[in-house]
């Protein structure tokens, strides 16, 4: 009997899953692995809200093996060593594995790649898994990657994605597998209470529902903070528990304005994996320096800490915030306005925001997270870096009647309207009695300050 492995990284899924299939026909029998790696965990990446999403994940994933004759063999220990532990013990001949995009992804194949020749175990690594157009497959005439998403979006549009694959009908698993017990989701107190179930089975159930309600109006809807109506399905999407090349496919099936607005979303996403795979340094430093003195942690420390907890007394920028500790997850739009009061009117260093959305994020990851707060930060690749999102405005037009900042600033309830933007504008007997913080800064001031400072380093 013929045995191959397939490592499952960032992509916990079943249907469209070219490495499984590569290795259904290229051997009689097969390994489905997952190894929890302690590098993750020394990296800061394991935070409790990802943690317990992957609980999810694996435990869908080894549900839906068994459904088909098979298992997932789960391993705790350095990756590279606990992967070949499995291929000796099944005398498996060859590795499969989803190409990764960020510096610890290559590093860690290089590592695979280097001890599993040792033992004269081929490593295939698959493109187009956690992509839907892997990272390199365009590029500009004279660079490596694309600067700017409008010309990656035209060319990325005209290529031809690889079709989805059905998920395996079986899967046979020799008996010399041998693991742990996939996990159990943990309740912990730092788990966000409002934090959405995962694993392939929900988010396929979320894709489909979404599709059939909100799908084709999200052209003119995905920016309604209090519509709701975006489809939730990144942190499905950051643990691979759904393959984006799928999803461009049934959006486009279903044609129309909603599902091309959705897939330009998806677009965006592989624009920022292409320009991380060949800068994986701009996860750290800035993708274009503005020469930025930033305010010191020190010195800015209890705007940060009022931006953290959401009393900075800006409704916009408060309900985002007590949204992702809520639920671990964040509207895009309100991410937007989150991210540029920090960088713009407070004038604090984008990497500050960037590690707390990575500590709360259920969809949290190194390539999406640090490139949009870089984006919003004006070090990016946004063409107009000096931009600034005015959270009354924003609120004015995303949120008008108010009700996005009421669900999650309760201190406000009781504001009709559009003037829960503005509660410093209320008389002063009924601001005392909202219990609700001064803004920490005035949006005139934020906004010289950022002019000034930008201005200086031109």
């Amino acid at each position: 009997m013929t045995v191959a492995v397939v490592l499952f990284t960032s992509d916990l899924r079943l249907h469209d899953h070219p490495p499984l299939h590569a290795a259904l026909r290229a051997a009689d029998e097969v390994v489905p692995l997952f190894v929890h790696d302690p590098a993750v965990h020394a990296a800061g990446f394991d935070v409790p809200n990802r943690a317990a999403f992957l609980a999810d994940c694996l435990a869908d994933l080894d549900a839906s093996l068994r459904e088909r004759g098979g298992r997932l063999v789960v391993r705790s220990g350095p990756v590279a060593r606990e992967v070949r532990a499995v291929a000796a013990a099944c005398g498996a001949a060859e590795v499969h594995l989803a190409a990764g995009i960020t510096g610890f992804a290559q590093r860690r194949e290089e590592r695979l790649r280097k001890e599993l020749s040792a033992d004269g175990v081929a490593l295939h690594v698959h493109d187009d898994v956690i992509t839907a157009l892997a990272p390199g497959r365009v590029t500009p005439n004279g660079s490596d990657h694309f600067a700017v998403f409008t010309a990656y979006y035209r060319r990325w549009s005209r290529e031809r994605l690889r079709e989805p694959l059905p998920a395996p009908d079986t899967v046979r698993v020799p008996a010399a597998a041998t693991g742990e017990e996939p996990p159990s989701r943990a309740r912990p107190a730092d788990v966000s209470p409002g934090l959405a179930a995962g694993g392939e089975t929900a988010g396929r159930e979320r894709f489909a529902d979404w599709a059939r309600t909100d799908l084709a109006g999200y052209a003119d809807s995905h920016d309604d903070l209090a519509g709701d109506a975006t489809s939730r399905l990144s942190p499905y999407l950051h643990f691979g528990a759904l393959s984006p090349a799928e999803l461009v496919h049934r959006a486009r099936t279903r044609g129309g304005a909603g599902s091309e607005a959705f897939v330009r979303q998806l677009c965006w996403r592989d624009f920022h994996h292409q320009l991380l795979a060949v800068r994986p340094e701009a996860s750290r430093q800035d993708y274009r320096s503005r020469g930025d003195q930033w305010r010191g942690e020190d010195e800015a420390a209890e705007d940060i800490t009022a931006w953290r907890e959401g009393r900075t007394g800006y409704p916009m920028v408060d309900a985002g915030m007590r949204q992702l500790r809520h639920e671990g997850w964040m509207h895009n739009r309100a991410r937007l306005v989150t991210a540029s009061f920090l960088t713009k009117t407070l004038y604090v260093d984008w990497r500050v925001g960037a590690r707390h959305f990575l500590r709360h994020l259920v969809d949290g990851d190194v390539v999406n997270n640090q490139m949009n707060w870089q984006w919003v930060a004006g070090t990016g690749t946004d063409s107009r870096p000096h931009r600034v999102l005015n959270p009354v405005l924003q609120g004015r037009r995303y949120d008008p009647d108010g009700t996005y900042v009421r669900r999650w600033v309760p201190e406000l309830a009781d504001v009709e309207g559009g003037a829960v933007h503005e509660p410093w504008r209320l008389p002063d007997d009924r601001r005392a009695a909202l219990r609700y913080p001064e803004p920490v800064i005035g949006l005139g001031e934020g906004l010289a300050r950022f002019r000034e400072a930008r201005g200086r380093q031109r």
